[in-house]
């Protein structure tokens, strides 16, 4: 048996907290919301803590069509879930990124990103008592907000409004409404502003206006208003509050469409100096059993270089912990850093967890 070390087990995990900056990510999961809208979400191999203020967005650098493409979108889940953060983008027609993501990008595909950035969040602006309002895609931010006063247990007292076209758009409606039923904290509010045949809606029809308003926030005058949605949406909705009489410092609001111009030239210079930045030096992975030969990047994880070269390496927590991408080397040089998922005798007999083991050399490995 291994002896237990009391030190070891008392040490903080080894990870790395996120920053704003140019990032390779991979995507994890592609989770279909409705019809016309779809989540992806993004992990890296090593552990990473991805932490953003609520609110907050991310720019993409895709290629597409053989040209350097730059898109924003807003993380729509919460930092509560710190190893990964999801996008949730609306398929637009003809639009060119938001096609080509739902059509091309897939579970293990790799893209980088930058961020994340954005003044439109939550943490900034605290408050006892707050109005989420969104229209349609714009219901990310503010759903990503939700989540993380939800899922850190808050005292904050929301109330969450939506709009939407039909009850089939309604984005994440399944979970809205398992919030709902799960504190006291949290109100939600559908609308709708037409319904299909065949369907049925009971809740409120047409536009958000003062009137809906007085009945799903009768003291929204008091309360801190985060909204999202189109430029018509936002616009009625500051008309509304004005004439209402409300404090517009106490009124904050995000668009979605067009990455800012200063993000693009900012993501635009990250991405200039990755490509300016000498190739980093390649080994050779050999699985022979699987018939594999394949060059990666020298200090690349072992569960990277794998998920490169076409094979699939299980794994859970992806933090050196569980132990379920344990693996053996057959020959080469390494470098692991595991969070207690491995015993001595293990490792004396080769293995290594592949999640946090780093390739030095050419490596041979046996899965």
């Amino acid at each position: 048996m291994t002896e237990f070390n009391t030190s070891d087990f008392m040490n903080p995990m080894k990870t790395q907290i996120w920053s704003n900056g140019r990032h390779l990510v991979r995507c994890v999961k592609v989770i279909p919301e409705t019809h016309d809208v779809t989540t992806f979400t993004f992990s890296m191999n090593e552990p990473v803590m991805f932490f953003f203020k609520p609110g907050q967005f991310v720019t993409l650098e895709l290629e597409i069509a053989g040209e350097r493409v730059m898109r924003s979108y807003t993380i729509s889940s919460s930092p509560s879930i710190p190893y990964s953060f999801s996008i949730t983008v609306k398929r637009v027609p003809g639009g060119v990124v938001s096609n080509w993501l739902h059509d091309h990008l897939k579970s293990g595909d790799q893209v980088a990103v930058h961020g994340p950035v954005g003044n439109f969040n939550c943490m900034d602006f605290p408050a006892e008592k707050v109005l989420l309002l969104s229209g349609g895609v714009g219901i990310t931010p503010v759903m990503s907000m939700a989540r993380w006063w939800f899922n850190t247990d808050s005292e904050v007292d929301m109330v969450f409004a939506h709009s939407a076209r039909s009850p089939r758009d309604i984005i994440y409606a399944k979970e809205l409404e398992y919030m709902s039923t799960r504190i006291d904290n949290f109100k939600m509010h559908l609308i709708c502003e037409q319904t299909n045949i065949g369907e049925s809606w009971g809740g409120y029809r047409g536009y958000l206006n003062k009137h809906m308003l007085s009945f799903i926030a009768p003291d929204f005058l008091e309360r801190e208003v985060f909204c999202c949605g189109p430029e018509p949406y936002m616009k009625a909705v500051r008309t509304l509050l004005e004439e209402s009489g409300f404090d517009m410092k106490r009124y904050h609001e995000e668009s979605f469409g067009e990455t800012p111009i200063k993000d693009v030239k900012q993501a635009e210079i990250h991405a200039d100096q990755a490509e300016a930045e000498e190739p980093k030096a390649l080994v050779t992975l050999r699985i022979p059993e699987q018939d594999i030969v394949h060059s990666v990047e020298l200090g690349s994880t072992l569960n990277e270089a794998a998920a490169e070269a076409g094979v699939n390496i299980s794994k859970a927590c992806g933090l050196g912990i569980c132990g379920a991408c344990r693996v053996k080397v057959v020959n080469g040089e390494f470098d692991m850093n595991h969070n207690g998922g491995i015993t001595d005798e293990e490792i004396a007999q080769g293995y290594v967890l592949s999640c946090c083991t780093r390739v030095k050399s050419d490596i041979e490995l046996e899965i």
